[in-house]
């Protein structure tokens, strides 16, 4: 079995009407926007395609939304964008369940300062310390940290007191600017090992899009196609919302979908999304026209 290999989105954007697109990994790396992306936004644009941003970044809708538009990315290029911060904001102000009911009222935030509005607009405290919290809130750890450990203090307190987690971006790592580093996904994943109560939001969750469909106005979802580089977010989230999936290969994989050719190896591809239990209609190494 082999997965093919396309190049570009010239070979399947009329199967399509809509597209759930995913951001870090296939339209930029935090830094800078890839090659050939707004091209290809456009073209999509001019087909009359609809098309919105689903991301697993921690912060809310717009705030990815005005970064996008920093990056030459504007609104007349997509029909909107949805973050696993967004849902995770949403479920933090709604309290739709008796879980989060029980939160309680004091939240340690987990996260690098760029995060620290991640309580904006609700009625929750920011903890000084994992002593007086009531619940923890992870948006992600300090910059250029490769692993989880260097938490475990905290985490082992979390867990002797037995403090519920939120985690607002499942990822477990992303590349930013060329260097590979952990994100919240990693300490949320260390914290549930250790037997901590963790509640996820975000891509693999078919729930996250949900917002997007709406968005997007189209009912039929064989005419929807959700694009990501990761295999357990993206391509096994667009599987579990009902989507046909085409992996960009060149992001959170790497090289590992390389064949020694230097070109992108589709049964390698096949293979590996086998072993994710996933499925895709192709692949190709990176979005472009």
């Amino acid at each position: 079995m082999t997965t093919p290999v396309l190049q570009g989105m010239h070979a399947v954007a009329e199967r399509y009407d809509g597209f759930v697109l995913d951001l870090w990994g296939v339209v930029h790396d935090g830094v800078t926007v890839f090659p050939g992306v707004i091209e290809a936004l456009e073209r999509l644009r001019d087909a009359s395609k609809k098309l919105v941003f689903l991301s697993n970044a921690p912060r809310r809708a717009e705030i990815v939304a005005a970064q996008l538009d920093g990056f030459g990315i504007t609104a007349a290029l997509h029909h909107g964008v949805m973050s696993s911060g967004e849902a995770t904001w949403r479920h933090l102000h709604d309290r739709p369940d008796e879980w989060y009911q029980g939160l309680g009222r004091h939240c340690l935030r987990i996260g690098p300062a760029r995060d620290n509005q991640a309580l904006a607009g609700l009625e929750y405290v920011e903890a000084e310390n994992v002593e007086t919290a009531d619940f923890i809130l992870v948006t992600g750890p300090r910059d250029l940290m490769s692993s989880a450990e260097p938490y475990d203090d905290i985490l082992a307190v979390a867990r002797e007191r037995g403090l519920p987690m939120v985690c607002a971006n499942p990822d477990l790592e992303v590349i930013r600017g060329g260097v590979r580093q952990i994100c919240a996904g990693a300490i949320a994943a260390r914290y549930e090992a250790q037997g901590g109560d963790v509640r996820w939001h975000g891509k693999p969750d078919a729930s996250v899009y949900e917002p997007c469909f709406e968005m997007l106005g189209i009912d039929d979802k064989r005419r929807i196609l959700g694009i990501g580089d990761s295999f357990a977010t993206d391509i096994k989230g667009a599987n579990a919302a009902g989507l046909d999936a085409l992996l960009v290969a060149r992001g959170i994989h790497g090289d590992d979908l390389i064949g020694t050719d230097g070109k992108l190896d589709g049964a390698r591809i096949a293979e590996r999304a086998a072993a994710a239990e996933v499925t895709v209609i192709g692949a190709m190494s990176e979005f472009v026209w």
